[in-house]
């Protein structure tokens, strides 16, 4: 319980900081736009971080609880709720960096409470947006062109308005349709001060709500907020992934026109397609959604444990799917390619081995390989949950025998309230790599539960190959003894033989199911 000595303490603390450090900054940062002004947004969001504060001490704080009872528990909710749809309106009110971090809370579907996870998601399709004119004013600023001089046609309803940018389909001078990516005119002058007072916060609520350890998240979205305002390096990356894929003849990554890009305006080919996650998309163009998970699972296993490099946000937004009515196959294009996770050779062989133990049902080696990743010895278990997103109870029975279910899922997060502090206690001390793997992991899950195809596990045997492939050509290239490299290659040749025959299994179990 909270003393309301702390709270005045804390409940000035802010306004005073406000008052100084805001008049300060608004200085240095006004230029005629109200939002812009750093004493209008510090204030907005110590406003908001002590009326959270609030909610919490007079439902949850305010008195002694029998913390296992049910009414306990549906004030927690209540409080989660509230807290949520606060953070909601400050992320919408203050944007840029705002919205990127309300996102990544929407993405952690295992990780936090789903009351935050649910409100938080809207983000992803339902950003503030910008006028066509301040989206002009960018163009003209970086591409020394009026816009009229570089497109035929402009719409100015945005296809989708994301925390950085905001999307809008056009048409070059020679008839091309392309999707033109602008960045919002406010986020780079901001984006310093808001780091600093999302920080501050973070900071200073974690000492109040000890179950709240958020500075991660702070320090992912300082490490990768440099990397996504350089729309260049999104080019780049596009190239990139679409070169190490090219055999993947079902996968398509939209054409970069250079001559009209610059770091903060990115112009692709503009294709059609309906979210991975439409349903009704998917069932009137008569798309397998077996097939495209088991597409989705192949793509992201050989990402994360054969390449290194991940897509980091493939939120339905970023997914598009289509099927002509003449083609055998559904295409597949992956978009927005401003935030890849580079995984390390160490990393990626920890992490497939833990994997593999998870599979094994090894608990010692799981013990051995979540420590390697940072998790204190005594948390390798949840560390396990929150990797796979299975109960404990359904990793010991064999994650490869007992299927993915609706209830499964509801288990596990109702269960989060009372294991939240030790998440966040993973979440802070795991290596760094590992946070936008398991953002990565949940979105994925949260596209197969949206298609009803999570019962299927159709990914698990391409990532269990993928796990020993990884793990084998580590331990492979390390090794200097010939004999010992002799055994290792036989051991993985075998191992990948018993794979093959239980995909084979696997394959005709699903024939007569259909």
């Amino acid at each position: 319980m909270f003393s309301r000595k702390l709270t005045r303490i804390i409940k000035y603390g802010f306004y005073g900081g406000v008052a100084v450090g805001g008049c300060v900054t608004a200085l240095k940062f006004h230029d005629g736009d109200y939002n812009s002004l750093a004493i209008v947004r510090i204030t907005r969001t110590a406003c908001t971080a002590v009326d959270i504060g609030r909610t919490y001490q007079s439902l949850l704080y305010s008195k002694d609880w029998d913390r296992s009872s049910p009414e306990y528990l549906e004030v927690k909710k209540q409080a989660h709720q509230i807290g949520a749809e606060k953070l909601l309106e400050l992320c919408k009110a203050n944007k840029g960096v705002y919205i990127k971090v309300g996102q990544h809370v929407g993405a952690l579907d295992y990780l936090l409470p789903t009351e935050y996870v649910k409100t938080m998601r809207v983000l992803h399709k339902d950003a503030p947006q910008n006028t066509v004119e301040e989206l002009y004013n960018v163009i003209r600023e970086d591409l020394k062109k009026d816009p009229k001089e570089l497109f035929d046609d402009f719409e100015p309803e945005p296809l989708g308005t994301a925390s950085l940018a905001q999307v809008h389909k056009a048409k070059l001078k020679d008839g091309t349709e392309v999707a033109v990516k602008v960045q919002h005119h406010f986020v780079r002058k901001n984006i310093k001060i808001d780091l600093k007072w999302m920080e501050f916060i973070i900071n200073t609520m974690s000492k109040v709500f000890p179950d709240f350890q958020m500075q991660w998240l702070v320090d992912e979205t300082k490490k990768n907020i440099a990397k996504e305002l350089d729309f260049l390096q999104e080019g780049q990356n596009a190239e990139k992934v679409a070169e190490l894929f090219s055999n993947y003849k079902w996968l398509k990554v939209p054409k970069i026109f250079w001559d009209y890009s610059t770091e903060r305006v990115l112009v692709m080919e503009y294709v059609y397609g309906g979210q991975v996650n439409d349903v009704n998309y998917i069932d009137t163009h008569k798309i397998n959604r077996y097939d495209l998970c088991k597409k989705l699972g192949d793509l992201y296993s050989h990402m994360i444990f054969i390449t290194g490099f991940v897509h980091s946000d493939p939120h339905p937004g970023n997914i598009l799917v289509k099927k002509a009515p003449g083609d055998k196959d559904v295409t597949v294009y992956l978009l927005d390619h401003g935030l890849y996770a580079q995984l390390s050779d160490k990393f990626r062989y920890h992490y497939s081995k833990l994997w593999l133990s998870i599979i094994d049902r090894n608990r010692q080696e799981m013990k051995v390989h979540a420590e390697q990743l940072g998790i204190r010895n005594e948390l390798y278990g949840l560390f396990a949950c929150m990797v796979t997103g299975r109960p404990w109870d359904s990793i010991m029975k064999g994650i490869g025998k007992t299927k993915p279910s609706s209830e499964e899922k509801s288990t596990f997060q109702n269960e989060l309230p009372n294991i939240l502090h030790h998440i966040t206690d993973c979440l802070e001390h795991v290596d760094r790599q590992a946070l936008l793997v398991l953002k990565t992991n949940d979105l994925i899950r949260s596209i197969e539960y949206a298609l009803g195809t999570q019962e299927r596990m159709c990914g698990f045997v391409v990532m269990s190959k993928c796990c020993i492939q990884s793990a084998y050509r580590e331990e492979i290239n390390k090794e200097k003894s010939i004999f010992r490299r002799q055994y290792l290659n036989l051991k993985f040749s075998w191992t990948m033989l018993v794979l093959y025959l239980y995909s084979v299994y696997l394959n005709l179990c699903d024939t007569l199911i259909l």
